[in-house]
């Protein structure tokens, strides 16, 4: 027998991980297999681990947990073994929707019913999955009016009514039923709280194909109006309009889980979110949003390679090819792949020149790799083709701002940092970076003040923002109240050499000359830039010397 795998090894990686199978190994021993797999479920490898608990699994078949471990992973791992592990388990929520899909795929339509109704309805997740499942079940045996009548009770819940309307109008979609359907669909998109890209793509083929195109683009340019990597979405979308989103019953149920699994994530559930999406693609494997719902759970999660690879199989003539590909742009970036991040950024943009969202990502790749005069003409370009900038667009000129300030330009980066500003006050980030940018050449200083604590009273914990308070106190002479905010700021970010320098700075003024000292060499110990420690240093070479540490060069920088 094998000992079970570790609680919280199995809670951090069983139930969000997705890759594409391996070949299986070859194990020395069943139990080299066990400790194998055991490992590699740790570190999120998860073909490795669920062939090493296959292998153990075949090798002593009697032990119940080592059969319900090998059974998740084989799930989160889309392997057929999956099926046939369901069959010898316990009856549970998971071995139970296991089964039915398996006669989802057989086209068994009434043993799936079955299968569904017996799934728990008390609250939770089942209780909102079940009802979904057993409608599409009725409808793939040609039952539409018995899966509104299971779905209609439904729809009295304010909290779940979108969803349970949205899925009968694609029932009644799929029967032919367009005066229903559209009814519907109307009723789902007001129960929204805006337009996602799933729900515009359904209502934008729904308005083609019932002869409406120019309604069907209308909600596709609404869409793109949101922008971010959203507004890619509106050619792919276009080009499909005149299919059908959910084509059958089958891709009725997939669509269920992806629903249930956008649900879970937004009530922070992501370990079921996940195995709810791999259910999903097991039924539906070219479900996009469902790859990318998936992968924005793992990016979400810090694991961007398995990230990367939910979105792998998503071709480029995808309806969402484009947003897919943006995507991947950037997680390639964040696994360090520079190369191929950057050509893969570049040629979106190339592709979608009147979009500003992918030469926004193109600027913060460069911005992020120091690269600052690169971002400020990519951040020129998706400026140039904003609309009539609106608050939701400060980021765009915070981001600008920043580059330019960094490549030595700061007439227009200070009107761009304005600019964020006028269009939405109350940034704490824009409030704080262009406050203490004044503070650094010591001008506007009352002005500086009152932006800074203005960010401080927004986010009171934030250290950067209460040591730019205590540096535009320091600047303007008040060196008591600079040591009381630069104390506090030290507090909150303790570990930070450039805070503690300016503490120092403080207590020099202050006229206590010891901590200042004291606060200087504390800081070098806590490796600062090289700049900075240059600065540092000089100060101590100051006082060593008996002169002025604090002359404007050395002074709050």
């Amino acid at each position: 027998m094998f000992p079970l795998f570790r609680r919280a090894a199995l809670a951090a990686s069983l139930f969000a991980a997705f890759a594409a199978p391996a070949n299986a190994a070859v194990w020395s021993s069943p139990f080299a297999a066990y400790l194998t797999g055991r490992h590699a479920a740790v570190v999120d490898d998860l073909d490795t681990a669920t062939d090493g608990l296959l292998a153990a699994l075949a090798a002593d078949p009697a032990v119940p947990e080592l059969r319900q471990q090998a059974f998740l992973l084989a799930v989160l791992d889309g392997r057929q073994e999956a099926a046939r592990l369901a069959l010898s388990l316990p009856d549970g929520p998971i071995p139970r929707l296991v089964r039915a899909d398996a006669e989802v795929r057989a086209g068994h339509w009434d043993a799936a019913e079955q299968l569904y109704a017996g799934l728990p309805a008390a609250p939770g997740f089942t209780a909102i999955l079940r009802p979904l499942l057993i409608a599409w079940a009725q409808q793939g045996q040609g039952h539409t009016d018995a899966a509104l009548a299971t779905l209609q009770p439904l729809m009295q819940n304010p909290d779940l009514r979108a969803i349970f309307e949205l899925h009968a109008a694609l029932i009644l979609d799929q029967a032919h039923r367009a005066p229903e359907a559209g009814r519907l669909y109307a009723q789902a998109e007001t129960e929204y709280s805006g337009l996602n890209i799933r729900l515009a793509q359904m209502l934008a083929s729904f308005q083609a194909r019932s002869g409406h195109p120019e309604a069907g683009l209308a909600i596709l340019r609404r869409l793109s109006r949101q922008g971010g990597d959203v507004s890619l979405a509106g050619r792919g979308l276009e080009r499909a309009m005149a299919r059908p989103v959910v084509a059958d019953a089958r891709e009725g149920v997939a669509e269920s889980y992806l629903a249930i699994a956008a649900l879970l994530r937004q009530q922070n559930a992501s370990d079921f979110a996940g195995l709810m999406l791999q259910l999903a693609l097991d039924l539906r494997p070219d479900l996009s949003a469902a790859r990318m719902l998936l992968a924005d759970i793992q990016a979400g999660r810090g694991r961007n390679g398995l990230a990367l690879a939910a979105l792998q199989p998503v071709p480029a003539d995808d309806s969402l090819g484009a947003v897919v590909a943006l995507r991947r742009g950037m997680l390639l970036a964040a696994l360090g792949r520079t190369q191929e991040a950057e050509a893969t950024l570049v040629a979106v943009a190339r592709d979608y020149p009147d979009q500003p969202g992918p030469f926004a990502q193109l600027g913060d790749f460069y911005r992020v790799r120091g690269r600052f005069e690169d971002a400020a003409v990519a951040y020129d370009k998706a400026i140039a083709h904003l609309p009539t900038p609106i608050a939701s667009d400060w980021p765009l000129f915070f981001a600008r701002g920043v580059s330019l300030d960094r490549a030595h330009r700061w007439d227009r980066a200070e009107a761009d940092l304005r600019h964020a500003l006028a269009l939405s006050p109350d940034q704490p980030d824009v409030l704080n970076y262009l406050g203490y940018s004044w503070v650094v050449q010591n001008r506007n200083l009352d002005e500086a003040r009152d932006m800074i604590r203005r960010a401080v009273d927004l986010v009171p914990n934030n250290g950067a923002y209460v040591d730019s308070l205590g540096c535009a106190l320091l600047r303007q002479g008040d060196a008591d109240g600079a040591v009381t905010w630069l104390l506090r700021a030290v507090e909150l970010q303790p570990e930070d050499p450039t805070i503690g320098s300016h503490l120092g700075d403080a207590y020099w003024a202050a006229g206590r000359h010891p901590d200042a000292e004291t606060e200087w060499r504390r800081a070098l110990v806590l490796h600062p830039e090289p700049a900075d420690r240059a600065k540092i240093e000089a100060k101590l070479e100051h006082v060593a010397k008996g002169g002025d540490p604090l002359t404007p060069d050395l002074l709050v920088q």
